[in-house]
């Protein structure tokens, strides 16, 4: 196959990017047309930060040749297709056609740009804008071929083809592909289509996804959403209509569907709500979730999943709410005090089971400290003689494996196998590893590879690595794919971690991930960019002043705009410019305007960010990733947030070195971590993780002030990032 496409490719980058001859003679009103084409592809082919007549969008160089072949082969066949075509007689409809063809590939590098469109697509897109094109030229409908594609392709092509006849027949089937995609978005974006005879089962579809949304628009008056739902029939949607009308409404969404079923009323939630403020009962009310949690899991062992489990005030989101509000942020806030009766009076009241929500819904959020004074209250609420095992059993074994590894994380995974007999901890340990691949995600997956990386204990590492094998085995009996995948790459890093000799890059085929050379960093003007991201809370304007602090002025100029600063080096053999948006009130949102004001004067100047570092709480990462720069090679994040938001980043940058902690990022740590890498890379040498690692302990291990030793040690390498190098392998082996 690459064989094939590299003439082919080559030969065509010559001779449109370069502007060499071509066969088709293009008369002299329509050249300025095809130049405005040649100028998009080459945007294109600069948007990986290279201008190298190679669009790279994958580790895969198969992909990247596909989709350079896309933009610029298929692409100038079709420039070809209009200006010898019969079918378009006139000039100004071959002006008309070439505009489309402007169109699409500018709009696949700006959707891909604004991580809207995976880039790998490219290919499908070019083939559905042809179909449609040569439709369009012979007044045919477009919706058929735009049902046939994708979503993200046949948004694009559908508003290209405006004039289409098929246009209106179009938006309706691409509306109903993003209801699909998207029901969390399905209220917001119906109000166009309330007189469709979908319009109805698009409420239900809301209602299943997200209660409290659909709450919100039935209570907004007379709009054509509230009256569209509020003559809707289906039965839940006409008791959230119900409950829509109860003071403190949202507090009972958690519990709709056993209100529904009559397993609970709400006059019985009310003694408990009050008003929803003073008067609330939180220990009973967070009681009550754990409760209603543990039968809900119980329910979806049963594949019966509960409508009020997911999404927006939801159950998982009120009890990870209400367990940081009212215990997690409350422990973490007294970590200084020493009287543990005082730190850790909010939960004095909880139960074990209580307890083991408040650990596993605060895996973000909690201190170590706090952590390992929680999990020591958890074995003394468990009674004289703590069983582990009964403990999982009691609440449905719902997040085992992120206990497990919160556990292992914390250095405390060995204490609790031992409250349990032997037999039953060889159980569970088996079933830490089972069935991953029959998870719709990876989390489950990448939390047994993250805890793999904490645990000391050689023995139990041989246990797991030992269910892994077989698992794989077992994987391979039943010609199972996806467990072959899983299982066989676990097994792999695994044995890495735990040897020298096992190098991932070449066994696994992932770039490397012990090291980064300085020139895969530099831009084609040899600048290596580096952004950062601040957000304007007390913490992010403190840290900012540290940050700022750390760039001494005969090495680094520092230019201040109004809403970010530029901090470029003066000394060294390679260029670095630094761009920091300045911390500016987060209440205000004003943080966030200037984060977009940079990112935008970023794309328009051609700057490529090759390195992004998150200064900010976990809750903060998600603004930060929606504006990540694909490019960027480098992440230093704190804290990761967790699965969800590590899959997306890699989503975005596939091969990413990811610095990251498993507690809370500090500022005391980040500093020194940043500079260390100014240095390294002014001076042009190539970064080797495990040597900065070690320069980096004697400086902690150093420090006096035993948090700051503590905290260090809960860094992560990229090298030892096992979770973050499991999702880069296994979208390696699923890639296109």
């Amino acid at each position: 196959m690459k064989k094939y496409f590299l003439p082919i490719i080559f030969s065509v980058l010559f001779s449109d990017v370069f502007g060499l001859a071509d066969s088709v003679v293009v008369p002299i009103q329509r050249q300025r047309n095809h130049e405005r084409i040649k100028e998009e592809q080459v945007k294109c082919d600069k948007a990986d930060g290279k201008l190298d007549g190679m669009i790279k969008v994958s580790s895969n160089e198969e992909v990247n040749l596909q989709v350079t072949d896309a933009i610029f082969r298929k692409i100038k066949g079709l420039q070809d297709f209009i200006e010898t075509t019969s079918k378009v007689p006139t000039n100004n409809e071959k002006i008309r056609q070439l505009n489309y063809v402007q169109e699409v590939v500018l709009n696949f590098r700006l959707e891909w740009k604004a991580h809207k469109l995976n880039p790998v697509l490219a290919p499908l897109l070019i083939n559905n804008f042809e179909k449609i094109l040569r439709a369009n030229i012979d007044s045919l409908s477009m919706a058929s071929i735009i049902e046939e594609a994708p979503y993200e392709i046949g948004k694009i092509n559908t508003e290209i083809f405006k004039a289409n006849k098929g246009y209106n027949e179009s938006k309706k089937i691409i509306y109903l592909k993003f209801c699909t995609l998207n029901p969390d978005k399905i209220l917001s974006s119906i109000r166009p289509f309330v007189n469709e005879p979908f319009a109805d089962s698009m409420v239900v579809l809301a209602s299943l996804n997200n209660p409290k949304q659909l709450y919100d628009y039935a209570s907004s008056g007379n709009s054509p959403e509230a009256k569209l739902i509020q003559k809707n029939t289906n039965p839940l949607v006409t008791a959230i209509v119900k409950i829509s009308h109860t003071p403190n409404a949202l507090f009972y969404f958690p519990f709709l569907d056993d209100i529904i079923n009559g397993k609970q009323s709400i006059d019985s939630i009310k003694k408990l709500i009050g008003d929803g403020e003073e008067r609330m009962d939180n220990v009973g009310y967070f009681k009550l979730l754990v409760k209603t949690e543990i039968n809900y899991q119980q329910r979806l062992i049963a594949k019966d999943t509960p409508v009020a489990m997911f999404g927006g005030n939801g159950l998982r989101e009120m009890l990870q709410t209400k367990a940081i509000k009212y215990f997690i942020n409350p422990i973490n806030e007294l970590h200084e005090q020493n009287n543990l009766a005082i730190r850790m009076k909010a939960i004095e009241p909880l139960s074990a089971q209580d307890l083991y929500y408040v650990i596993v819904m605060g895996e973000n959020d909690i201190y170590t400290s706090s952590y390992k004074h929680s999990f020591a209250r958890l074995l003394q609420k468990m009674g004289t003689t703590p069983r582990g095992d009964e403990l999982m059993l009691s609440v449905n074994m719902d997040f085992f494996r992120k206990f497990i590894k919160m556990a292992a994380n914390f250095n405390q995974l060995d204490v609790f196998l031992k409250t349990m007999p032997q037999d039953k901890a060889t159980v569970l340990m088996k079933a830490f590893v089972a069935n991953l691949d029959k998870s719709n995600n990876l989390e489950d997956a990448v939390d047994v590879a993250d805890s793999y990386s904490s645990i000391k204990d050689t023995a139990l590492l041989q246990t797991i690595l030992k269910n892994v094998s077989n698992n794989e085995q077992r994987s391979m009996n039943d010609n199972n794919g996806r467990g072959k995948i899983i299982y066989s790459l676990l097994k792999t890093i695994f044995l890495s971690a735990d040897s020298s000799n096992i190098d991932l890059t070449s066994e696994i085929g992932i770039p490397s991930i012990y090291s980064v050379e300085n020139k895969y960093l530099a831009d084609d003007s040899g600048r290596i960019v580096q952004q950062v991201f601040f957000y304007g809370d007390d913490d992010g304007k403190a840290n900012f002043s540290g940050f700022m602090n750390s760039f001494n002025t005969k090495e680094w100029k520092v230019i201040q705009q109004k809403e970010w600063v530029e901090i470029k080096s003066l000394k060294g053999r390679k260029k670095v410019w630094i761009y920091a948006n300045l911390p500016l009130d987060s209440d205000k949102n004003l943080d966030d305007t200037a984060q977009a004001h940079l990112t935008r004067y970023l794309e328009k100047k051609d700057i490529v960010p090759s390195i992004v570092i998150h200064r900010g709480h976990s809750y903060w990462l998600p603004g930060t990733i929606n504006r990540m720069a694909g490019s960027a090679k480098i992440i230093v994040l704190g804290s990761c947030g967790g699965y969800k938001n590590l899959s997306k980043i890699l989503s975005i940058c596939p091969d990413a070195h990811i610095i990251s902690t498993k507690e809370i990022g500090k500022g005391d740590i980040n500093r020194p971590i940043i500079n260390y890498l100014n240095q390294a890379l002014v001076s042009g040498n190539t970064i080797v993780w495990k040597d900065m690692w070690a320069a980096l302990n004697k400086v902690f291990y150093a420090d006096p002030n035993k948090e700051v030793r503590e905290s260090w040690d809960d860094y992560v390498p990229p090298y030892r990032n096992l979770g973050a190098i499991f999702i880069k392998a296994y979208n390696k082996k699923t890639e296109l």
